[in-house]
């Protein structure tokens, strides 16, 4: 299988047709050694400062410059269920490639 994402559903049901990925999916379609999924607005976002220390709660001049070590990441509330599909879609054994089909953004 090869798994495509696209950039939002619409553009994912037009890859799908001419891929052949007919069959519905909870979040994604399939068939023909093809799944199309899609992104939702942006699934995952930098993490609020405070997330490092909670002294970023308020901005102070001389906390800046503020560069973590790792950046953290956070998964919005409206895009979780999209983002847990679009996971469990990279972790499958018969997954062989992964397509990007959205915008540089």
């Amino acid at each position: 299988m090869q798994l495509v994402i696209a950039e939002k559903p619409s553009v994912a049901m037009a890859l799908s047709k001419v891929l052949g990925a007919k069959s519905r999916g909870d979040g994604y379609m399939e068939g023909g050694g093809w799944l199309v999924s899609w992104c939702i607005g942006h699934l995952v976002e930098l993490a609020p400062a405070d997330a490092y220390d909670p002294r970023y709660s308020k901005w102070n001049y001389a906390d800046l410059p503020i560069l973590p070590e790792p950046w953290q990441y956070q998964v919005l509330p409206d895009t979780k269920k999209q983002f847990e599909t679009l996971k469990s879609l990279m972790h499958r054994a018969d997954v062989t490639a992964l397509i990007c089909a959205t915008d540089v953004g």
